[in-house]
């Protein structure tokens, strides 16, 4: 099963994609570990994005996507993998799904974890008094930011997986519980893609 997981931050992605991990036996793979990991390793993919994020840059669309299909091409991801944090842009979806037809495969579903912002905000502030961290206000104005980023650039890609009938919408503001019976329920009619080069 190929998956991806979108929803702005605060919504409980890292807490599902967990979740199906271990439900499913698929590997959940994240944009920022599969970076660290090319870095590490010194491919040559790995040597020209470490170049760029020395020059303070951001990775580009082009790099980031060579990186992802060599860790989907891993044995460990055969059975299946989680995205979170790619695609994030409109860009990067249609990379992805082009990667993916090169190999003969397909997402399966993409899950996206909606949730009410004014009820997260609260909740953050909430949780940063309660605990005595930095100030709330600071905290909740990172936040806001921070999901602006999401509804400007990840929503359209969101809109993108609807029109091909992809996308299931997640109200992520039950418990974990019940937002993993959710999801589980999304996912129980996903008629799973061919492996590549394969049946099954």
């Amino acid at each position: 099963m190929r998956l991806v997981l979108l929803g702005p931050p605060g919504a409980g992605k890292g807490t599902q994609a967990g979740r199906l991990v271990a439900r499913h036996g698929i590997v959940q793979l994240s944009t920022g570990d599969m970076l660290r990991a090319a870095v590490a390793e010194g491919t040559a993919v790995g040597k020209r994005a470490r170049a760029i994020m020395e020059r303070g840059e951001l990775v580009p669309d082009d790099v980031m996507v060579e990186i992802i299909a060599g860790r989907i091409d891993s044995p460990d991801a055969a059975g299946g993998f989680i995205l979170d944090g790619f695609p994030r842009t409109v860009a990067q979806a249609e990379a992805l799904d082009k990667l993916l037809e090169d190999r003969g495969t397909r997402l399966d579903r993409v899950i996206e974890i909606g949730v009410d912002e004014a009820m997260l905000l609260a909740r953050i502030e909430n949780r940063v008094r309660e605990t005595g961290g930095e100030r709330a206000d600071d905290n909740a104005d990172t936040l806001r930011r921070r999901i602006a980023v999401y509804r400007r650039q990840t929503a359209p890609v969101a809109d993108e997986y609807r029109r091909k009938g992809l996308l299931s919408r997640i109200d992520g503001m039950g418990t974990r519980d019940e937002v993993s019976a959710a999801i589980e329920s999304s996912l129980a009619a996903v008629t799973v893609a061919p492996e590549p080069g394969g049946a099954g």
